[in-house]
């Protein structure tokens, strides 16, 4: 369930011209073929990578890009986040998890949401962000992932787990992304917009 592959979905588009486009849809389709074509069940397709979220990773790749400025890791690190989220859908909608790690999937949940809920607590009230809460936070919820999947998938899986919270965690990249003054306010806003939606739709 871990190889790589840099083939697109059959009958999806290709990835528009020009050097620095980049689409979480168009990423979900690409390594929804390889894993999907594993586990012989396209219905699973429907539910990888739904509008909202990939419009929230488009804007995380742009701060992702615009902190670092190395473009290519912004792009492995995007990648590495949809294929692990793809991987644990999969595992959970053809209910691979025991019942002990089910209770984990639920510890989870709880977790993401408060971290969302805090995410957009911290935007929408000014001067209340706290880079160590945040970073905690999305420790913690690394630490749920690795637990849910220690049995189901391979330690290169649990490296893209380090590899995407690590970055997100990190507190120099939350303080970019917050700064009042900085260039990241607006994508900021795009997310929490998107955050709050998935809040609404009961998805997060």
């Amino acid at each position: 369930m871990d190889s790589d592959s840099g083939e697109q979905s059959e009958g999806e588009p290709g990835t528009a011209a020009g050097p620095d486009v980049f689409s979480s849809k168009n990423l979900a389709l690409q390594a929804q073929k390889k894993i999907l074509s594993k586990i012989a069940s396209k219905t699973v397709a429907n539910m990888l990578i739904d509008d909202t979220s990939s419009e929230i990773f488009d804007e995380l790749y742009k701060v992702t890009k615009e902190h670092i400025h190395n473009k290519k890791e912004a792009h492995k690190i995007m990648k590495d986040l949809i294929k692990v989220a793809i991987k644990i859908g999969i595992l959970y909608r053809n209910n691979q998890f025991s019942p002990e790690e089910v209770i984990i999937v639920e510890k989870f949940r709880k977790k993401l949401n408060q971290t969302a809920m805090t995410i957009v607590s911290f935007y929408e009230v000014e001067y209340t962000f706290d880079r160590n809460v945040l970073s905690k936070l999305l420790h913690e919820c690394k630490d749920l992932v690795h637990e849910l999947v220690q049995r189901h998938l391979t330690p290169r899986t649990h490296g893209r787990i380090n590899h995407v919270f690590n970055h997100f965690a990190d507190v120099e990249f939350l303080s970019t992304l917050y700064s009042l003054d900085g260039d990241c306010r607006p994508n900021l806003k795009k997310i929490c917009e998107g955050i709050n939606k998935l809040i609404d739709e009961k998805v997060l």
